[in-house]
């Protein structure tokens, strides 16, 4: 089981690898594939402080009390019980029914002895009825004891299982609903984390529970038969309960906080194995291994520490409880002997004495078990928590107007707009504009490329467009839901060619042949012998850069998009298959707009009008000609565009 969990958080948090680089737009339907790209750009600073935080306010809090842990540990449980509800009474309907027939394996141990060993010594020979009947009774109540087992370890696991699925599905579904901006502000590591290792961990405590709760009954009922076999003895073996449960207490009250600050450190151990693993080349590139492995050390040790806190208490308490029954055990039968030997008892009901309280030893030490593991599932219940707790942020993309406006040409002929902002600022942080007093329409079917300085707005105003960026001010007209977005940098999944192109959704075969002829990859593809239902590998790292952006593209083109947002996406091709790939889109007509942001003057010159932005704003607009003659920051910019191409050469342009 230990092993089945690790595999499945290893898969889990490759799948969240893989996820964090880019933000899918809105090209899918936003209930299911909007933001099935996690984006972990950004991360602030106190984010990387937040375990050192948390360790610090947790050290000067007081210690939660008695009454706390019970409240904390009714709701664990509570929670965990109504995921599967069903199984879980099916495995304490089982240990129900294994608690009563301990009680009765006693009595028939009792019977064995009294019945039929101590007469067959006494007379020499016993009634075959009376063995028959003892034997029997006996024997029925040890299948039912395994009918018992075998039905409480199946559901209990089954429980177990379907929970963490549950609890993890629940938190990934609330994970994936929140927008871009929410996940830019959180740790990748950690959050694969929460969805994880931390969902098993508030699972685990469903193992023992059905066990547990049985106990009850066993010690209702066995309570019972030892004080009406022998009232004194009886009083002395429970003596053990109180021990047991001052111990549990103790316990409960010393580990709670190591535990929460192991599962605190493994989500930064994760996010830093994460990063570490995402930037390997960067790592790689200035040497830094020694100090990278030293940064994961550091980590590594403050987790290994915390666990090691943790469960040397854990290994002293259960030192502790496996201890108790066994010195009460041997108590009992010296006390027992005694009554024996003055006729308060037969040797049969002392045999079935200790038989019993041998056999509610076994479930105490479960008692016992399910108390050592509340503080761990506690504390990853409680990390799951703080993520299903989270308010769900309003996507930027659900206040975007989806509808066109349409105006009358001096010619007289109506333009419809696929694309309208009207005074729009916009914000990555609070109060500093990134965008601001933005003023554009974009008719249907243009292809209108954006050009300006590095730092200038181009990307935000694709990613205001695309929903991506909320807008602070003004408003913003798109006039359809089905929009692409491609990157400059490509991202493509360890999957099939097909996934990639798809991402799961029904599209044919024929609609992709035609989304890579448009792309201008269907050549490549063919050349590799790669088919539809080829694994690219992670990230597509066989492939080169201008391949993968030409199926980057095609992906965009492939779920049918109607406005196409090309954030320097050919900026990898050689200009050649970048004017094919451009002309390839203009053949499509009305059908398409496309947006793209530009710096080579050949794709410039191929776009019917140009958009061109200073400092968050658009300075000029105009067909490229025009701006060339009418506006000198716009001329220089191309002369220095035309300048960079004629001394450097694209990389990975195949």
């Amino acid at each position: 089981m230990r092993s089945f969990l690790a595999t499945r958080h290893r898969s889990f948090a490759r799948w969240v690898h893989s996820m964090s680089p880019i933000l899918l737009t809105a090209s899918f339907d936003a209930k299911n594939n909007a933001y099935t790209h996690i984006a972990a750009i950004a991360r602030h600073t106190t984010d990387r402080m937040s375990v050192p935080i948390r360790r610090m306010i947790s050290e000067t809090l007081p210690t939660a009390t008695a009454e706390n842990r019970f409240i904390r540990a009714k709701n664990l449980m509570a929670a965990m019980v109504g995921f599967h509800r069903g199984l879980f009474l099916i495995a304490v309907s089982g240990a129900a029914v294994f608690a009563v027939a301990t009680v009765l394996s006693s009595y028939g141990v009792k019977l064995l002895i009294d019945e039929v060993i101590l007469p067959s010594f006494a007379e020499g020979t016993v009634g075959f009825s009376m063995w028959a009947s003892v034997s029997g009774l006996v024997v029925t109540i040890g299948l039912v004891r395994a009918v018992g087992v075998v039905v409480r370890r199946t559901y209990a696991g089954k429980a177990n299982s379907s929970t963490a699925k549950s609890i993890a599905d629940k938190a990934l579904r609330h994970i994936m609903r929140q927008p871009p901006m929410w996940h830019r502000s959180r740790m990748t590591g950690d959050v694969a984390a929460r969805a994880g290792v931390d969902t098993d961990a508030a699972a685990a405590i469903l193992g023992p529970m059905p066990f547990a709760s049985s106990v009850i009954v066993l010690l209702a009922v066995s309570g019972v038969w030892l004080i009406v076999t022998d009232l004194w003895l009886g009083l002395f073996a429970f003596l053990v309960f109180p021990l047991m449960l001052a111990t549990n207490i103790l316990y409960q009250r010393k580990v709670d906080y190591h535990y929460q600050v192991a599962q605190d450190e493994l989500g930064a151990l994760s996010e830093a194995a994460h990063e570490s693993f995402d930037g390997v080349l960067v790592v790689k590139a200035f040497g830094a291994e020694e100090r990278e492995t030293e940064r994961l050390a550091v980590i590594s040790r403050r987790l290994r520490k915390a666990r090691t806190k943790a469960i040397t208490l854990r290994s002293t308490f259960e030192s502790v409880i496996d201890a108790a029954p066994s010195l009460v055990n041997i108590a009992i039968i010296a006390f027992g002997a005694v009554r024996v030997r003055d006729g308060g008892m037969t040797v049969g009901e002392l045999s079935a004495f200790v038989f019993l309280f041998t056999l509610v030893s076994l479930p105490l030490r479960i008692v016992s078990y399910l108390f050592s593991e509340l503080p761990h599932s506690a504390s990853g219940w409680a990390r799951v928590q703080q993520v299903l707790q989270e308010p769900l942020l309003s996507a930027p993309r659900d206040a975007i107007n989806r509808t066109t406006s349409t105006t009358v040409l001096p010619s007289g002929a109506a333009a419809v707009h696929m694309v309208e902002l009207r005074d729009v600022r916009a914000e990555h942080v609070p109060g500093v504009a990134a965008l601001d007093h933005v003023n554009l329409r974009v008719e249907r079917g243009r292809t209108v490329a954006i050009v300006g300085a590095t730092g200038c707005g181009k990307t935000t105003l694709l990613h205001v467009i695309a929903g991506l960026v909320p807008v602070s001010r003004g408003d913003l007209s798109v006039g359809t839901s089905r929009v692409g977005l491609v990157f400059q940098e490509a991202f493509l999944f360890a999957e099939s060619l097909r996934y990639n192109l798809t991402l799961g959704a029904p599209v044919s075969e024929a609609v992709i042949a035609d989304a890579l002829r448009i792309a201008s990859a269907d050549g490549f593809v063919s050349e590799l012998g790669v088919s539809l239902d080829t694994e690219l590998g992670e990230r597509g790292v066989s492939l080169s850069g201008g391949q993968r952006q030409r199926l980057a593209l095609a992906r965009a083109l492939a779920v049918g998009s109607e406005l196409l947002l090309l954030d320097d996406t050919t900026s990898a091709l050689d200009p050649g298959t970048e004017a094919e790939v451009l002309n390839n889109l203009r053949t499509l007509g009305a059908s398409v707009t496309t947006l793209v942001v530009a710096s080579r003057p050949s794709t410039i010159a191929l776009a019917d009008s140009v958009i061109f932005m200073a400092d968050g704003a658009i300075a000029a607009a105009g067909p490229h000609d025009e701006l060339l003659r009418s506006n000198a920051d716009y001329r220089t910019l191309i002369q220095a565009f035309e300048h960079d191409r004629q001394t450097t050469t694209p990389t990975g342009a195949r």
